[in-house]
């Protein structure tokens, strides 16, 4: 079984590497790139192999949420020069020209990106962008601590399980989830459709449903056995599950969101060089290896999650179980019933900011 990967020393590794927003200025000989992503999501051997290699530092920083990161970007908190949002996000900073076309000539290991992560609706003309993992939105319940097994997106509202439920605290995924509960599209622009959705999503938590709204938090809570279904990522639950076996994960009945995830360069980047020389690195096919086995998402490099399986046996000298892939790696009856996000109309962008607000998390 894979090492377990604490929350604690990840956290511990981006400090000792320091916040993002180390410029260098323009005169000076050395050389930087910062970076920011998600928490729990890299292997951070990969920011020392890359700096071995070519001299250049990397300033590494976590923001919780494509919406904190938004934030982060609008009010000039964040001085990055490669960030990593999800799908709808990149077509949001692209519609607001936040983000520099890419020169690919500096990234030759585009080409070995599967075509299916190619051409997607948030960047249609693959100016912007070089995907950097892929997987599924689902439930993740503990097996000990309920009475069924959780097939639909029910559990997440229903009051059998009051105080024993974490939702995800950030408002797309919260209220995607009601959304589909209702059986509605999770891309939808009906104001009325929203509303009822936020309903849902405001009585579960008026009535007690919820434990708390988490996001990194959630691997404490779930690892420990202290909550009994929460709503997440199909790659943190393989994280979570090497701790808790007593742990499972499904993409409900009614579907659910697959995403990538994708590196990009801010328009008013200072190191864009360094910053194309990092997703090129990061790109390749020992790299993406390097990441699927320490982060359990899966790599968009088709040649690397061809290979996967075989590494992962050659490193641990047993076979990689099957269902364990197909949850990382989600075949493709399991994303028939999944919808890629799309960025919203501004006004629905504003109505999903209005109800968040009002529900006060």
């Amino acid at each position: 079984m894979k090492k377990t990967l604490a929350l604690a020393m990840m956290m511990v590794t981006i400090l000792t590497l320091t916040a993002c927003g180390g410029n260098s200025s323009s005169g000076s000989k050395d050389r930087v790139v910062n970076v920011c992503s998600w928490g729990e999501y890299i292997d951070e051997s990969l920011i020392d192999q890359f700096e071995e290699e070519t001299g250049i530092k990397v300033n590494y920083q976590t923001a919780e949420s494509n919406e904190a990161l938004y934030s982060l970007l609008k009010t000039g908190a964040g001085d990055y020069d490669v960030i990593v949002p999800s799908d709808y996000m990149i077509g949001r900073l692209i519609a607001e020209d936040m983000l520099a076309e890419l020169n690919y000539d500096n990234i030759p290991n585009y080409a070995l990106i599967d075509d299916q992560y190619k051409n997607l609706s948030y960047d249609p003309d693959n100016k912007y962008t070089v995907p950097y993992t892929w997987g599924t939105l689902g439930i993740i319940y503990n097996t000990t601590m309920v009475d069924e097994e959780i097939t639909s997106w029910d559990a997440m509202f229903d009051e059998k399980y009051a105080g024993q439920v974490l939702m995800i605290r950030n408002s797309r995924d919260a209220l995607a989830a009601a959304l589909l509960d209702l059986g509605y599209d999770i891309n939808t622009t009906d104001e009325a459709q929203i509303r009822e959705a936020y309903e849902l999503l405001s009585a579960a938590k008026n009535n007690g449903v919820y434990q708390a709204f988490v996001m990194d938090e959630i691997f404490q809570k779930m690892e420990g056995g202290n909550a009994a279904i929460a709503m997440y990522y199909a790659g943190d639950y393989l994280t979570m599950l090497e701790t808790n076996e007593d742990l499972a994960y499904v993409v409900p009945e009614e579907g659910s969101n697959w995403f990538v995830d994708a590196m990009c360069v801010l328009k008013n980047a200072q190191h864009k060089d360094e910053a194309e020389a990092w997703i090129n690195f990061i790109a390749g096919t020992d790299a993406n290896l390097a990441n699927m086995d320490y982060i359990w998402y899966a790599s968009p490099n088709a040649e690397a999650l061809e290979q996967y399986p075989a590494y992962y046996e050659e490193t641990y000298g047993e076979p990689l179980d099957q269902e364990t892939f197909e949850i990382m790696a989600a075949p493709a009856d399991v994303l028939d019933r999944c919808t890629l996000y799309e960025n919203l109309p501004a006004k629905t962008l504003t109505l999903y900011n209005d109800l968040w607000t009002e529900l006060g998390i």
